[in-house]
């Protein structure tokens, strides 16, 4: 991206920052495509308007929202750490559909493409639990050696999961039968991973993240050594759109932008503490955006697919995480 823009867009975030207003708490959407974020402080999820930033309305949840991802479907599941429970969000009405317990530390989602089933890591149990969206019930739960964290599905095939926060091993789960993953292999990566993502090239490549060192790998699943690049300050995130990869550095303050070989396009200047970032589109709706939260400042910052920051907007004393969905 041009430096002057990034100078602009410095410059005109102190403006931006201002928190919506309490006039919006429990506004209704009247539809559109949403970026959804946990107010981890305060107990309820943000929904904002992606093209004006306008927040539509707060949904209340149990205490202590971290996690949060949107699947095909519908759904949206919510993870609360600290008291060993999910909610499952309807994302046409924004409202809560149903509270899941029974977990120990559930930390990060990944959806099933093709069926209704979400899987959570529950690091407290060191467990990949299944969810059934529909019946809102948990219907498997598959042991893993540590400590699970970040997850990721590869064509609706494979799961991988890294056993913590600077994991020293990253699990594989084979999915061919959907409801009942079960653990194939375990691979000690590179350096200490953190964020496992698979790119939407029909699951060939994987990207890990470190959570320890300004590093990326880029893997092929069926095997060889993986390639390695410098990234920003760790722990990074990512997220694609098509051919676009977008690497989020929350110590760093940017959101890098990447080909699918890796190769740095361009970058952007976004509030400290952005760490999560995730990606959307509905061209029925002709939206798509890069949604990224901030757990230091409290905002969320909208960029084009493209990478430029479209705005930010202060809506809470810290945002954990984001996703985007279709809201009624």
């Amino acid at each position: 991206m041009n430096r002057r823009s990034f100078l602009g867009t410095a410059l005109a975030a102190p403006v931006a920052l201002a928190l919506e207003p309490v006039s919006s708490l429990g506004a209704t959407t009247g539809g559109g495509v949403v970026a959804l974020a946990t107010a981890d402080l305060e107990s309820h999820v943000v929904a904002l308007d992606i093209t004006s930033g306008r927040v539509l309305k707060r949904i209340r949840t149990l205490e202590a929202p971290r996690s949060i991802e949107s699947s095909p479907f519908g759904h949206v599941v919510v993870a609360h750490t600290p008291i060993g429970a999910v909610s499952i969000l309807d994302a046409a009405t924004l409202t809560v559909r149903a509270v899941v317990r029974g977990l120990g530390e559930p930390r990060y989602t990944a959806m099933h493409p093709a069926g209704k089933l979400a899987y959570v890591t529950d690091s407290g149990r060191q467990e990949v639990v299944t969810v059934d969206l529909d019946r809102s019930r948990i219907i498997h739960r598959t042991r893993v050696p540590g400590p699970a964290r970040h997850v990721s599905v590869g064509a609706g095939t494979t799961l991988w999961t890294a056993l913590g926060s600077s994991a020293a091993r990253i699990a594989v789960l084979d999915l061919s039968d959907p409801r009942r993953p079960r653990l194939v292999r375990v691979f000690e990566p590179p350096f200490p991973a953190h964020d496992v993502v698979f790119a939407p090239d029909g699951g060939d490549r994987v990207w890990v993240t470190s959570g320890a060192r300004n590093a990326l790998a880029l893997y092929r699943i069926h095997g060889g050594v993986p390639r390695v690049f410098a990234t920003g300050a760790p722990p990074q995130h990512v997220a694609f759109s098509g051919s676009r990869v977008y690497v989020a550095c929350g110590r760093d303050g940017t959101v890098q932008r990447r080909g699918l070989d890796g190769a740095p396009v361009g970058a952007a200047r976004v509030p400290h503490g952005s760490y999560n970032v995730s990606f959307g589109s509905f061209p029925a709706f002709a939206r798509s955006a890069v949604v990224t939260p901030s757990l230091n400042e409290g905002t969320v910052t909208v960029l084009s697919p493209g990478g430029e920051v479209r705005f930010v907007r202060r809506v809470t004393r810290s945002a954990h995480d984001a996703c985007i969905a279709l809201a009624g």
